[in-house]
């Protein structure tokens, strides 16, 4: 104990040795006609100090002396960001303007590079959406980023699992190439992650490979979504919608201190349901009829000006009574819309659970950061799901084995150090580490009905497969950027991942009525591999003015390599290992501000070659992907970006992607011969994307205290290909948006109609042909009430 307590001590004294200096500035807020606006919220950023704006638009901060830059954020007004000097005498006289969101845009404020930095200034390709505008494009669930994002492409065969694309670079396996962090915690595979979007302060999405601060599975990019937290003002909202098809959404809020200063609670739920698109001709019923509750739940203690410590619980609760709603063809999806004819019909259970504890410590010398997270997802159907998508008793997969199987479980430990917010020296740097510990226990039986002599020789057996995997790394990274004057920065990052993978298989055959396996088809069997990575950036950025940002980036990301799992076919081995992916990305990119932060425009040129590629394979009836390196791979293309508010109450929004994506060497084994598809397009990669939108808000009244609002969006996909042989395709198409209503003091309805003209799509399929169909015309409504 003594040991310990003088480690503890030592801590606490080196943390406490960064005492400065304290001093205060005080200002005001004002609006254009330079009346005073109250309850702004005034926030030093990387730090936790801050204010509230009184009556007449005044605040003070109190703050070790030094320079910072801070944000001004106040409802119905576009935020502003500001140099702020603190000095032991007290800086008096600073004044920020805001002007009406109607007006001009905001001053957008991102932590991409894990700190709060403005989005214009840093030399990352990034789309950013604020709370404001995932609500103005309803966006429910992370799929619909689709052309929202330039070169983003999202779906899923109708399980919520979805499968993410930028730039080219996607995956159908577990290890996703773009990665997905909620509130900071890394979703790690497509098994932990919440797609539901609720309750959103911003959704951040990094385009290219962002290996150095994020590490394996950021091949593609990065979608950093950051809820809501409680803060000193209490706060909230209720929503109620509904729509089409039995469609119901009820949501609501409420963040609020416990303790004055000290202990803050956030809160936050929504419940969907609906009855479903699909009809089963089998049993002339709905098929994926569907629910899901979800909760997010803070407690955020400000233990001092310089720690904070926050604790964040998730729970998704989700209930699909036909998760695969597809037909046994593209034709046939077209030809019949929103039918299917299974025979097996069961509800898919899925209960995700992901918590974390975050420390933060702001000091003179250095930011710290600590989060440790774990999740959690038990996901299993409570009755044979149909494998064939026919009447017949064919294949039926089954994976009910209890809880001690399809339950993984994923811990991580992120320890990071950062340059100081009031730091004046020209190198700017972020270092760190990250540990993860993840175990898969997996228990499936394919099982051959009474039709099955056909296609197995057999009927009324399983083939039953058990594989546990565990999986362990460790990264050490470091980011910086050097100053060499006030136009031109160096940018510069490493980052070393090590991870070790072991996994064991057993298959087993079954015969009804038999409960018991009968023999082992695969004894059981263990391997293991492990690798490392690593992953530089290098870039230069030229401040050209304070409104023009021009940068060259080159970086380097890289896909988890791993173990093949058991399958029925004898032609792929269980255990095979395969390496990673790696990726090379270079890129050009213009970031422009003009008439006075009214229009917005940026322009990213890049090009990036795979080696090593990883390429899907769906084993049936098994349901099983067995992954391989079988290629290389390059994509090049141009993305924009363009925002602007050229009247008042009118804001437009154009977003616009174009990918080449092909495989420069690609050779696979079909039918037990070798087939050339070098020059084939990309799966899951549409050629181009784009995304206009236009909304008008006017006030209403004499006291202007009513506001109409109208919008519409045009969203335009490309060709895209579902099997590399390039033989199932979904060609361009476009889709129409709408929503209008009115709102008073927080108060508003609107109405909204998605797929305005009913197109008829195929938003995914699997490379044998399967296909589900995207939404059709959905119309509805939400009530909102926010406080």
């Amino acid at each position: 104990m003594k040991g310990l307590s003088l480690l503890v001590g030592g801590i606490v004294a080196f943390f406490g040795a960064q005492a400065q200096s304290t001093g205060s500035v005080s200002g005001a807020i004002d609006d254009v006609l330079l009346k005073g606006i109250s309850g702004v919220s005034v926030h030093v950023l990387n730090t936790n100090y801050g204010a509230i704006t009184d009556s007449s638009g005044y605040f003070t901060i109190h703050a070790p002396v030094g320079t910072y830059l801070i944000e001004a954020t106040a409802v119905g007004y576009a935020s502003v960001k500001k140099t702020m000097l603190i000095t032991e005498a007290g800086s008096e006289g600073l004044v920020i303007q805001l002007a009406q969101t109607a007006t001009q845009l905001d001053d957008v404020i991102v932590t991409a590079q894990k700190k709060e930095e403005d989005l214009q200034s840093i030399p990352v390709s990034i789309t950013t959406l604020s709370s404001r505008q995932v609500q103005d494009y309803r966006l429910w669930n992370s799929k619909d980023l689709t052309a929202v994002v330039p070169n983003l492409f999202s779906s899923n065969s109708g399980d919520n699992r979805n499968v993410t694309s930028i730039r080219g670079i996607t995956s159908t396996s577990y290890d996703p190439a773009v990665a997905t962090y909620i509130d900071g915690v890394n979703q790690f595979g497509l098994d932990t992650y919440i797609a539901q979007l609720f309750d959103v302060e911003r959704i951040e999405v990094l385009r290219g490979p962002q290996g150095t601060l994020y590490g394996r599975n950021a091949m593609g990019g990065v979608i950093n979504i950051i809820t809501k937290q409680p803060t000193s003002i209490s706060s909230g909202f209720t929503e109620f919608s509904f729509g089409s098809y039995g469609q119901q959404r009820y949501s609501g809020a409420l963040r609020t201190p416990l303790v004055k200063g000290k202990l803050f609670l956030g809160i936050s739920a929504v419940y969907e349901a609906m009855d479903g698109f699909y009809t089963n001709r089998f049993s002339n019923s709905r098929f994926d009829r569907k629910n899901s509750l979800i909760g997010n739940y803070y407690l955020h203690y400000l233990a001092g000006p310089r720690w904070t410590l926050t604790f964040n619980f998730k729970h998704n609760e989700n209930r699909n009574e036909g998760a695969f709603p597809l037909n046994s063809s593209i034709s046939e999806a077209l030809q019949n819309p929103f039918q299917v004819n299974q025979n097996a019909a069961t509800t898919m259970v899925d209960n995700i659970l992901n918590s974390s504890l975050s420390i933060h410590y702001y000091g003179r010398r250095f930011n710290f950061s600590s989060q440790s997270a774990f999740q959690s997802n038990y996901r299993y159907y409570q009755g044979p799901i149909d494998g064939d998508f026919s009447p017949l008793d064919v294949v039926t997969i089954l994976n009910n084995y209890g809880e001690k199987w399809n339950n993984t479980k994923v811990m991580t430990q992120e320890l990071r150090f950062t340059s100081p917010a009031a730091s004046s020296s020209r190198l700017q740097w972020t270092a760190g580490s990250y540990l993860f510990f993840q175990k898969s226990p997996v228990k499936q039986a394919t099982r051959f009905g009474v039709n099955a002599a056909f296609l197995a020789g057999d009927s009324l057996f399983s083939l039953i497969g058990t594989s546990t995997g565990q999986s362990a790394g460790a990264a050490l990274f470091g980011h910086a950027t050097f100053r060499l004057n006030d136009r031109f920065d160096l940018v510069g990052g490493l980052r070393y991942d090590y991870e070790h993978k072991k996994q064991s298989v057993l298959g087993e055959y079954q015969h009804d009525p038999n409960p018991d396996p009968v023999f082992a088809t695969r004894p059981d069997t263990t391997a293991s591999i492990g690798f490392h990575a690593f992953s530089p950036r290098l870039g230069a950025t030229w401040h050209a003015s304070q409104n023009q940002t021009l940068f060259v980036n080159y970086s380097r990301g890289y896909r988890t390599g791993g173990l093949t799992p058991l399958s029925s076919d004898p032609s792929q081995p269980p255990l095979h290992p395969y390496k990673p992916e790696y990726s090379d990305n270079a890129e050009l990119g213009m970031k422009n501000t003009f008439f006075k932060n009214q229009l917005r425009v940026n322009v990213t040129f890049f090009y990036v070659t795979v080696t090593d590629a990883q390429v899907p394979t769906l084993i049936l009836p098994d349901a099983i992907t067995i992954t391989k390196n079988a290629g290389k791979l390059t994509s090049k293309g141009v993305e924009l970006e363009l925002s602007a508010t050229p009247l008042k109450g009118i804001s437009m929004e154009y977003n616009a992607g174009f990918t080449d994506a092909r495989y420069t060497t690609l050779a696979l084994s079909q039918n037990g011969s070798a087939v050339d598809l070098s020059g084939k397009r990309q799966i899951f990669t549409p050629v181009t994307t784009s995304m206009l939108a236009l909304q008008y808000a006017l006030d209403l009244g004499a006291k202007k205290k009513w506001k109409a609002v109208a919008r519409g969006e045009w969203m335009v996909s490309g060709k895209k290909y579902f099997d590399l042989a390039n033989t199932l395709d979904q060609p361009v198409y476009s889709l129409v948006n709408t929503r209008f209503g009115v709102g008073v003091a927080g108060f508003e309805i609107m109405f909204w109609v998605r797929n305005m003209t009913d197109k008829r799509y195929i938003d995914y399929a699997y490379d044998f042909g399967a296909a589900h169909l995207g939404n059709p015309r959905n119309v509805g409504v939400t009530i909102r009430k926010s406080f």
